[in-house]
């Protein structure tokens, strides 16, 4: 199996996925207005099904979602990471905070921690984020991550999506 690399920031750590992270994917996974921009809802069958495909992906691609941990609770506050199915045009960074942790600067810490990871060990030169439109949250992080919108595109799997243009390795 892939070694899935671990990442550390000044408040958080990106992790390999265990089976207690499961609970609180579940849970985002079951509510309907926060996972929307996700794919969501998912039953819990269908967010098991979504939880082992990430693990898979890192074996098939070498890259997937890392499960973001605080470094000093250890709470598990979200996930983030590079995702690339079948079907989808290029690998996309995406993330997702869980209730009661978003507006901390989780996301943003955590995002621009993967993508330079990604940049400098997975061997990619681009990535886009594919946001939902009327997501303003995620537009919002995307773009003070520096990345600009590039166009609109009908993903395989979830639809009509905006696709944000992420600065190239050289330009961080």
């Amino acid at each position: 199996m892939t070694t899935i690399p671990i990442i550390e920031t000044e408040r958080l750590i990106l992790r390999a996925p265990v089976e207690n992270d499961f609970e609180p994917l579940a849970t985002f996974f079951a509510d309907e207005q926060r996972s929307a921009g996700f794919g969501g809802p998912l039953d819990r069958n269908e967010a098991w099904r979504w939880f082992a495909s990430n693990i898979g992906h890192w074996e098939l691609r070498g890259y997937g979602f890392w499960t973001i941990e605080e470094r000093t609770r250890g709470a598990v506050c979200g996930i983030t990471g590079v995702w690339y199915p079948e079907g989808w045009p290029e690998p996309e960074l995406g993330w997702v905070i869980y209730a009661n942790f978003e507006g901390k600067g989780i996301a943003n810490e955590a995002a621009v921690a993967a993508r330079g990871h990604a940049y400098r060990h997975f061997g990619l030169v681009t990535l886009s984020s594919n946001i939902f439109p009327g997501n303003s949250r995620s537009v919002a992080l995307a773009e003070r991550m520096g990345a600009v919108y590039e166009r609109t595109y009908e993903n395989v799997t979830h639809g009509t999506e905006l696709v944000y243009r992420h600065p190239a390795p050289e330009a961080l």
